[in-house]
């Protein structure tokens, strides 16, 4: 991997994380078309970190609200909604590295994401704050986040699509989809830290000028991401997205189909 490879993993992680056009999706497309292995995408770890601190600064007065009343009701919800994340990674963690690896079902899954954020351009805002999210909205948004370990299917789309059906205005959504977000990247964070520490050779064998660039790139990214989805999400821009996914997805299936240069076909 080479320190530009690095950095525009991390631009597109940070951008892609938080804009509701997957950044697990996209690093697949990177992962094939630069034909990287997984081992060599284990510096996604630090970008996780990276970006993590974008959103933790990004909402760092509700963040240093919620860690300081612990007993707050949205801290409560945070928690519930983490419920059925963790029990759908934890069922099918298996099935979710294979998809990740090959990248098989990619291009389904960006048009699967491109539908939502068409329909978020449609859905009424609802008039539900995020202090008046429900055990239900909480589970029903975990849900989803759950689901969007698959790996085009956008996280951010996906929960604040979720919070929207569930009756919260566009801000309250994706505050709480956001929020919701600081203990997801967390926990991936550790599950890949637990990795590196079961194999001390990929310390060595990891370029750390690269990491550290592309980590920063993500950090800087990924706080103008989470600033500008709350500016698109207010202004209904979100249908430009779902045409980008559709063009990525399109360029997939037809490499699955017709090139078999970057992807497994299909069949």
């Amino acid at each position: 991997m080479t320190v530009w490879q690095a950095a525009i993993l991390g631009l597109v992680q940070g951008v892609t994380e938080f804009l509701p056009i997957s950044s697990s999706g996209h690093l697949v497309l990177l992962q094939q078309l630069w034909h990287m292995s997984n081992s060599g995408l284990l510096f996604i770890t630090c970008l996780h970190l990276g970006t993590l601190v974008a959103v933790v600064w990004a909402f760092r007065n509700e963040v240093r609200w919620l860690v300081t009343h612990p007993n707050d009701r949205m801290v409560r919800m945070l928690v519930l909604a983490l419920v059925p994340t963790a029990l759908i990674g934890a069922v099918f963690e298996e099935l979710f590295e294979d998809l990740f690896s090959s990248g098989v079902t990619v291009g389904f899954e960006f048009i699967m994401t491109g539908v939502v954020l068409w329909w978020m351009d449609t859905a009424p805002s609802g008039r539900k704050s995020d202090a008046e999210v429900t055990a239900a909205d909480a589970l029903w948004i975990g849900a989803l986040q759950g689901a969007a370990i698959l790996p085009a299917l956008s996280r951010s789309g996906l929960t604040i699509a979720a919070g929207l059906w569930r009756g919260l205005d566009r801000e309250a959504a994706a505050r709480f989809s956001f929020l919701l977000s600081i203990p997801a990247i967390l926990g991936a964070t550790v599950v890949e830290m637990d990795d590196l520490f079961e194999d001390p050779s990929l310390w060595a064998a990891t370029p750390w000028s690269a990491v550290a660039l592309g980590t920063l790139a993500a950090a800087v990214a990924g706080y103008a991401a989470v600033k500008g989805t709350m500016w698109l999400l207010r202004t209904s821009r979100m249908r430009m997205f779902a045409v980008y996914v559709w063009a990525v997805a399109l360029f997939v299936l037809a490499d699955q189909t017709l090139v078999h240069r970057w992807f497994p076909p299909l069949w």
